[in-house]
């Protein structure tokens, strides 16, 4: 600890700008984790409900109840079809797998390109601050008449630019690995709902229930007028 501080010390311009890169990828990652929480859907307690809701009160009463959802399959992947739901199933079709690749998907991986950058760019700096800490202790020894291994503190403080570095990079690496497998992840689901719902819609009626029951009604009167003498 206290050759770290010796380093936090005496190589502050490096050290720094390190800790600042430790502490911004933590930041986002802990931006990214709950974002991806907020964005998770329990398709086993949905669909049901949902199923309910269509069955009942039809596409629109479907289309409502998504809208007051917040999760991304609900609010934005199924409403997006059942807007489309009286063009077709094909035009529902392309409706969700446009919202997919250009909306949901952007934004799955909003943060992530950042974070590899960050990674990338911690690894250089440490490497960049050994070099230069290397530098300036083998130009004193090179002015100085004592032995070199008067500066052999000097040379392990020098490494601990790219220690750090590498403390920095590795878990932003690893987690950055776990995001992208999330969202392949994620996106398989949501290919899977999107068939679920063209499913569904195929049998869901336009309209409610009650307008069904109520046209049907009149009808059955006016077949019974014409038929009656």
């Amino acid at each position: 600890m206290r050759a770290f501080g010796n380093f936090l010390v005496h190589d502050f311009y490096i050290a720094i700008p390190m800790i600042l890169m430790s502490l911004a990828g933590l930041a986002l990652v802990i931006w990214r984790l709950l974002l991806n929480i907020n964005g998770k859907t329990n398709m086993n307690e949905f669909l049901p409900v949902f199923q309910n809701k269509l069955e009942r009160d039809g596409i629109e009463g479907a289309l409502r109840y998504c809208r007051t959802r917040t999760d991304i399959i609900p609010r934005r992947l199924y409403v997006a079809g059942l807007e489309t739901s009286k063009q077709g199933l094909a035009a529902m079709r392309r409706a969700m797998a446009n919202v997919i690749e250009l909306e949901i998907l952007p934004d799955l991986n909003f943060l992530l390109p950042t974070i590899l950058a960050i990674a990338k760019i911690a690894t250089m700096v440490g490497l960049l601050g050994t070099i230069i800490s290397m530098i300036n202790v083998f130009q004193a020894i090179s002015d100085s008449k004592e032995s070199a291994t008067a500066y052999s503190g000097k040379i392990g403080l020098a490494l601990f630019a790219t220690a750090l570095g590498l403390v920095t990079a590795i878990p932003l690496v690893f987690t950055h690995v776990l995001f992208k497998a999330w969202v392949v992840r994620f996106e398989s689901r949501m290919k899977a709902a999107a068939q679920k719902l063209l499913v569904l819609a195929q049998s869901a009626k336009p309209g409610t229930p009650t307008a069904a029951k109520a046209a049907s009604g009149s009808s059955t009167a006016v077949q019974g007028k014409l038929v009656s003498p």
